[in-house]
């Protein structure tokens, strides 16, 4: 797309994000929130209203003053009504700004919460092509774009230009068509130069928000994986990148100021030009006996007035534009479509048994790439079905697609004869639980991660479900028991601990159908036995997906499904398997070696146990 044609396109977004705007500037059923613009609107008249007065107040006050003044005849009266009509003017802003602010929050409240939820509703594959850190960088700054929008553009951009229009009127018909004209002129001309360099400038600009979010999705992406960099010793290859980031930043920022700094010049150059020409007039006057002295007060009052807001005019011009781009960044993310989404006519999931049925499954994450070519099996209800096989068989994408992360490319999945397609995605989800392979903790204590399976489920509930996960030994240990921080992402926790953790929300979650994703691939044989009794416990009469490594884990399921390059090539269960002499067998003989090998290294016992107990 040409560069005109991008431009075309984001002014298209930027006004189509005001719109968008609009509804949480006067929100439907919020009375109390009308009101406040209405009243907020009334005060911005009545302080443009006060600063026209204020001038004359002042013209009054020196008029009385010209010549020989006697004590008595100061007029204390006008001063004094000069000083409360400058207080009033200021005090009707500051309420005015107080009235309102309850809009402004309750706008950006509103549009946060609604990216927060539609962030969630997108699909897994948006999350997975995005920094973390520059997603969110970009709706803090749309948030604040709403802010800043709201306040300056209803508060200093309108009242300026109201104020133009009345001082130009008074002008007009108090003097004469020169000094309206030369007033009018000046606003126009340094709006239009304003404008026009701030738009140059906008580049740099933009240059610098672009380089502020990589660097700040790169320090984020650096931090997360701590440890890796660690493990390599690259703390000083993160901080080269890092800082070609930054020094792409400060050159952007440099331009930046150097342009403002021309933008100001121009600004002062513009207004003192004006000024000058006007006083200049209104001296012409004094001397031709046409005005006072006070009139030459009260038009340099009223361009200093009007040209005290302007001064902040290419500031407030260019983050406007900033904020629109910013708004405009964010409203095209919660245009976003969500890639898996419920259909009209979708349905809460109805659960009778919990069978689940792949018929005729593929699916390709890329169209060049198939992952899942033609899977087809069915675990009965309440029955434990196990699938085998290397890595990049196409194992967890089963659980993906089960979860309907993503949609099948071909075929249907369906539980209790219901194709997922066509239920909602809540009571889908709702009614599996999924112990996975890579368990991630929020920041938070160990009693919060555990109640995540259930948050409305009681402290004895809770603990139950770390007494069946064992994991309660742990945490009673601990000094804060439960209330104890695991970290970032659940850092302060072993491998084997952060999956107990998953282990016990999971129990607690109490679904019908389980999905258990390499649950125990990060746990010693020890604990791993402990746990396989729980697991095997809870997942009695509950129907039962196992996507397994380790084949000791799963040589009593009903049926082990051995799949290879996302196709099913052998199933049975173990016994049948082993007497085929295939690729399971072949994998079973490869695995008791590396369990044989361990054991000897363990326990120095040569006669090594080839026969491992059956655990799940």
């Amino acid at each position: 797309m040409s560069p005109e044609k991008n431009a075309q396109t984001s002014k298209q977004w930027q006004w189509r994000a005001l719109a968008d705007l609009l509804p949480y500037l006067w929100p439907r059923g919020e009375t109390g929130l009308k009101m406040r613009v209405v009243i907020a609107m009334l005060f911005l008249l009545g302080a443009i209203a006060t600063a026209a007065v204020v001038p004359f107040l002042m013209k009054a006050a020196v008029d009385a003053l010209e010549g020989p003044v006697q004590v008595a005849a100061v007029p204390v009266g006008l001063i004094l009504a000069y000083g409360v009509a400058r207080v009033l003017q200021r005090g009707l802003g500051e309420v005015r700004d107080a009235v309102f602010s309850h809009v402004t929050q309750h706008a950006m409240r509103r549009v946060g919460l609604e990216t927060f939820r539609h962030l969630h509703r997108l699909s897994l594959r948006f999350h997975l092509d995005r920094r973390t850190g520059g997603l969110n960088r970009l709706i803090d700054r749309g948030i604040k774009a709403i802010d800043f929008l709201l306040r300056f553009s209803l508060f200093n951009v309108l009242p300026t230009l109201l104020q133009l229009v009345v001082f130009c009127v008074i002008l007009l018909l108090r003097y004469d068509v020169a000094l309206a004209t030369i007033t009018f002129l000046t606003v126009v001309f340094y709006i239009l130069f304003t404008i026009a360099v701030t738009n140059w400038r906008l580049k740099f600009r933009k240059a610098m928000n672009e380089s502020d979010t990589a660097a700040s999705g790169r320090a984020v992406d650096s931090l997360l994986n701590y440890e890796t960099v660690k493990y390599f010793t690259n703390e000083e290859h993160e901080a080269r990148r890092f800082d070609e980031l930054l020094a792409r930043y400060q050159k952007m920022a440099i331009r930046s100021n150097l342009s403002l700094a021309a933008l100001n010049l121009g600004q002062a150059a513009i207004i003192s030009a004006g000024l000058v020409a006007v006083m200049l007039l209104a001296a012409f006057g004094i001397a031709e006996g046409r005005l006072s002295v006070g009139d030459f007060v009260l038009v340099n009052a009223f361009l200093i007035q009007l040209y005290t807001p302007l001064n902040f005019l290419g500031f407030v011009y260019r983050e406007i534009r900033q904020s629109l781009i910013d708004m405009e960044a964010m409203f095209r993310m919660l245009d976003e479509q969500a890639e898996v989404r419920d259909c009209p006519e979708a349905r809460p999931l109805r659960i009778d048994g919990g069978e689940i049925r792949f018929e005729d499954v593929h699916f390709a994450y890329e169209p060049e790439r198939e992952i899942l070519k033609g899977i087809s099996f069915t675990v009965p209800a309440g029955q434990r079905i196990a699938v085998v096989g290397p890595s990049g068989a196409g194992k967890s994408t089963l659980s993906r697609l089960l979860y309907r992360f993503y949609d099948v490319t071909g075929g249907a999945i369906l539980i209790d004869g219901q194709d997922i397609r066509e239920v909602t995605q809540e009571s889908l989800r709702r009614a599996i639980g999924i112990v996975p392979q890579d368990t991630v903790l929020f920041n938070d204590t160990l009693r919060y991660n555990i109640l995540y399976g259930r948050p409305d489920a009681s402290e004895e509930q809770m603990r139950q479900a770390a007494r069946m996960a064992a994991i309660d030994g742990f945490i009673e240990g601990l000094p804060q028991g439960f209330d104890t921080m695991v970290g970032e992402r659940g850092l302060k926790l072993s491998g084997g601990e952060k999956q107990r953790v998953a282990i016990a929300r999971t129990i607690l979650k109490d679904p019908r159908i389980l999905i258990f994703d390499e649950a125990t691939s990060a746990l010693d044989i020890h604990t791993e036995r402990e746990i396989q009794a729980s697991l095997k416990a809870i997942s009695a009469d509950r129907t039962t997906l196992v996507i397994a490594h380790r084949l000791a884990t799963v040589v009593d399921a009903d049926e082990i499904l051995v799949m290879d390059d996302g196709r099913i090539v052998e199933r049975g269960t173990h016994m049948a398997l082993l007497a085929q002499n295939g690729a399971y067998a072949a994998l079973w003989r490869a695995q008791a070696e590396e369990r044989s090998r361990e054991g000897q290294a363990a326990s120095g016992d040569i006669e090594g146990d080839l026969r491992p107990e059956p655990l799940l």
